[in-house]
């Protein structure tokens, strides 16, 4: 099929074109999954509007409160970003193990946010992390939770025109550390059959002051363990405590059996990688490594 690309100045410059095309046009930036679609013409577009020249989207900047990561910016950025190679350790992870080289030097944080896939690697932190999407559109500007804006396989709460302005995340309080453990026939270049992300902070006598536990790969969107994360806090992490976080977050999700693993198989995942993402931050606290 034949398309028209659109190269845009400005974001109000790419609403307008998203109004003025509707369902025909569609917003473009690393395109290492809309290309894909196109050329398994599973999208049929008629105009692309390419959102490289937007330079203001495309940074990752601290903020009073933590860190506003650009829509364009790019794994690569994310994995190389100097302020999240401690506490926020769990999300550099993550994004080492998007695909190859080549694709995490043009694959974006928005798309991949955008693209709603349930095993989205970096999407499996940044819940973790209580991201907030800040969006631009229309009709102004608004912010959802991450966890909001996913409503399921490729679908998200993007209204007609809007585009993701950023993703905000708030800085990590003293004594805490972040995790991410992924489970697939490869460590890269390969989709996740599970992958799970951890955020844990340690009050001065050792207890669990606050955890996070967020799935991949086992619903039909990235989930947060609500349980699992309950059963953790007040008490000192030890074998006991992750035992039963590991076993509520297996009860929790609800995966699917495909030609990559059986439901069963992706719960047992669950239920050895959840502990492991957890002692991991442990460890990370104690050796002062956040």
């Amino acid at each position: 099929m034949s398309f028209q690309v659109h190269h845009p100045q400005s974001v109000a410059d790419a609403i307008a074109l998203s109004q003025q095309f509707g369902d025909a046009g569609r917003f473009i930036a690393g395109g290492t999954d809309l290309v894909i679609q196109i050329n398994r013409k599973r999208q049929t577009p008629a105009h692309l509007i390419d959102l490289n020249r937007l330079d203001e989207l495309a940074g990752i900047a601290q903020t009073p409160d933590g860190f506003a990561i650009g829509a364009l910016a790019t794994h690569k950025a994310v994995e190389r970003h100097p302020p999240f190679q401690d506490a926020l350790r769990g999300l550099v992870e993550a994004a080492r193990v998007v695909g190859g080289h080549q694709v995490r030097n043009i694959a974006t944080v928005g798309g991949n946010i955008a693209n709603a896939s349930p095993a989205a690697d970096v999407v499996v932190p940044l819940l973790a992390l209580d991201a907030r999407v800040s969006l631009v559109g229309p009709r102004g500007a608004r912010t959802l939770a991450l966890g909001d804006f996913l409503l399921g396989p490729g679908r998200t709460a993007r209204e007609a025109g809007e585009l993701i302005d950023c993703i905000h995340i708030a800085r990590l309080p003293q004594r805490s550390a972040t995790a991410f453990l992924k489970a697939g026939r490869r460590k890269a270049m390969e989709i996740s059959v599970v992958c799970v992300a951890a955020r844990l902070t340690l009050d001065d006598e050792g207890r669990c002051a606050a955890a996070s536990l967020a799935l991949g790969a086992v619903g039909a969107t990235a989930m947060r363990a609500g349980e699992a994360e309950k059963a953790l806090v007040g008490r000192v992490p030890d074998d006991a405590a992750l035992r039963d976080a590991a076993q509520a977050a297996a009860a929790a999700c609800n995966p699917i059996s495909d030609v990559r693993a059986s439901a069963r198989y992706r719960r047992l995942l669950v239920e050895a990688l959840v502990p492991r993402a957890l002692r991991i931050c442990v460890t990370r606290i104690r050796e002062g490594r956040t």
